[in-house]
């Protein structure tokens, strides 16, 4: 969210067609909530990412994501994708997480991870958008 929001914000549009990627207060609210995923994470007292809120913040997210991402016209298919896809993953990246932090830590874990993600968001968003 935190990659289409930026991108948004540059002046880019998505596929999908969305309003409300064109009100302010969700592309710095998305801003804002990505670098708090980023800090937070790292905290000892984070709870994982299966938990009811976070998976619903992630469904909500990614379906979101989805339909931005999507053709035009077929936002409804991106979002249901997506979706799809990020529940299983959820599990799927704690299960890896938790093994690398029983090799290098909590933080050097998670920073890692944080690294991968956000430059997997950033490609998949710059090959989506096109300059308004």
């Amino acid at each position: 969210m935190a990659s289409l929001a930026a991108a948004r914000l540059l002046g880019n549009r998505t596929p999908g067609r969305l309003l409300l990627l064109d009100q302010p207060v969700f592309k710095y609210g998305a801003l804002a909530m990505g670098a708090g995923e980023l800090f937070g994470d790292k905290m000892k007292t984070a709870p994982d990412r299966t938990v009811f809120l976070g998976l619903l913040a992630r469904v909500m997210s990614a379906g979101i994501a989805g339909a931005a991402l999507a053709p035009r016209g077929r936002e409804q298919a991106g979002a249901a994708t997506a979706v799809a896809t990020a529940v299983p993953l959820a599990y799927l990246t704690l299960a890896g997480r938790k093994r690398a932090m029983a090799h290098i830590g909590q933080t050097r874990s998670g920073l890692i991870e944080d690294a991968l993600i956000v430059a997997a968001g950033v490609a998949i968003v710059a090959l989506a958008v096109r300059r308004n």
